[in-house]
């Protein structure tokens, strides 16, 4: 089995956020929402769905940001996160529970394979594309929504 890093996002270009009020939020195409359900609300920083009654923001975040593959998409982030999550060789349960797409890039950031997995199936995929020494990075999206959810590297 290939080692493997799940990274959650970095909070610190979030904190300037927190605690900003609806109109200064919207100034900046962000919305604040009160969670609701949980599983619903998967915080990409802390990689953890969020509680009923917390807060997070919902903003545009570009996680490829160069090359033809550069993409960008709706993320949620836990109004306050501090600190990324980290899983080595493990699946955090947001992931575990959804259905994802997985896509590999190669240190150019261009993509070199792509595949769904349930969440739970995803240490047999990672396995597989890392299997491919030129593959450098993975990430992973909600399939349904299309959301990014994570970065997987090799260690």
């Amino acid at each position: 089995m290939t080692d493997f890093a799940i990274h959650g996002l970095d909070p610190a270009p979030f904190a300037d956020l927190f605690g900003l009020d609806e109109a200064a939020l919207a100034a900046r195409a962000v919305v604040r929402m009160a969670v609701t359900a949980k599983p619903g609300f998967p915080c990409r920083v802390t990689l953890e769905d969020a509680e009923i009654g917390e807060q997070v923001l919902l903003l545009n975040y570009i996680h490829l940001p160069d090359g033809p593959y550069a993409q960008r998409h709706a993320i949620f982030v836990r109004e306050g996160a501090v600190v990324a999550g980290l899983y080595h060789n493990l699946i955090p349960d947001q992931l575990a529970i959804r259905t994802l797409s997985v896509r590999a890039y190669d240190a150019a950031g261009m993509m070199t394979d792509a595949d769904l997995a349930e969440g739970g199936d995803l240490p047999v995929l990672i396995d597989r594309f890392f299997a491919d020494r030129s593959v450098a990075y993975l990430h992973a999206h909600n399939a349904r929504r299309g959301c990014f959810a994570a970065r997987i590297d090799r260690v």
